[in-house]
């Protein structure tokens, strides 16, 4: 396969780091003599037709840059054959030879089902602040978000500790519980209430007890939103009805995707925008670029849709040892 154009774009919900990435796949495609068509609006964006060729300048200063510049949505349309039939038909007229998408699961089930259907190569990037892709280490944007909770945590403990207050704080995450995990590591929280464990509600009564009684005078728990005993404000209601001591509820929401990507998060999206070019300049597509343990690594797409990333749950271990 011989690529000489591409097309990229950003779908699903926005994570910090996406436009860093982008940047990295325009600069390295350009200095490959590649062709780049900047897609806007996600997977909807191919069904409308909506393109723009992108050259090494338009990405300029955007790497510390929040959301992404190329928009993204969620479709509909996209989801049917018929949507995709009209995707394909744009791509082909416009000249384009394979895609670059970044994102997640759902993006790249949408990329696989285009290629299944009408052959259209393409690549996934995962960008996306929920860490549960298969298939790498580290998703894009998931170290900003977790930094983000860190911070609010950080505060939400002043007020916590200076009223001798119980909190639970509800983080993102509807099916997996990384964020809440590492943010109650590094937040010094008592707990994680998460999607890949089962909350038991009395359980977690008589230790927010037994910790008062040690002379604990502040409590903080984590709550994925995903969590199957409930919301934050759901679970802080049942444990007052055992208890008689209600909880102050603190819902981070959206402020968790938006905001300067970190550091690492630019490194890692600079990374893999280069080794996604790299890959359909080699020849191979329909592929996850990764990373694992610091290296690059290719997933094929068909076990990155099949597989769930299994949660760490040695991580989960250490909040509840730390949190004693």
């Amino acid at each position: 396969m011989k690529v000489e154009t591409i097309a990229v774009l950003t779908s699903g919900g926005d994570a910090p780091g996406m436009n860093t990435c982008v940047r990295a796949v325009v600069r390295s495609a350009c200095a490959y003599k590649m062709k780049v068509i900047a897609v806007k609006n996600g997977l909807q964006g191919l069904i409308d037709g909506d393109f723009k060729e992108f050259g090494a300048r338009d990405v300029a200063g955007i790497v510390h840059k929040g959301g992404t510049i190329l928009g993204t949505a969620r479709s509909k349309e996209f989801r049917t054959k018929r949507g995709r039939k009209k995707a394909a038909k744009n791509i082909q007229n416009a000249g384009i030879d394979a895609l670059v998408i970044i994102g997640g699961d759902g993006s790249f089930r949408g990329g696989y089902e285009l290629n299944k259907d009408f052959g259209i190569p393409f690549v996934g990037l995962p960008g996306t602040i929920d860490n549960d892709m298969y298939g790498t280490d580290f998703t894009i944007g998931f170290d900003t978000a977790v930094n983000t909770a860190v911070d609010a945590i950080d505060k939400i403990r002043d007020t916590a500790e200076s009223h001798h207050r119980l909190f639970f704080v509800e983080v993102m995450g509807r099916h997996s519980g990384a964020i809440a995990v590492e943010a109650a590591i590094a937040g010094g929280a008592e707990l994680a209430l998460i999607p890949e464990v089962t909350t038991d509600i009395d359980a977690l009564a008589n230790s927010i007890v037994a910790q008062k009684k040690a002379g604990k005078k502040s409590a903080i728990i984590i709550v994925a939103e995903g969590d199957d005993a409930g919301s934050a404000t759901e679970i802080s209601d049942k444990v007052y009805k055992l208890i008689g001591f209600k909880g102050k509820v603190c819902v981070l929401g959206h402020i968790q995707r938006g905001g300067h990507p970190s550091a690492r998060d630019r490194v890692l999206a600079s990374r893999l925008g280069i080794a996604a070019v790299k890959t359909l300049k080699s020849g191979k597509s329909n592929v996850l670029v990764g990373e694992i343990k610091g290296d690059t690594a290719l997933t094929p797409v068909t076990t990155v849709v099949r597989k769930k990333k299994k949660a760490d749950m040695k991580k989960e271990r250490f909040v509840r040892l730390l949190g004693t």
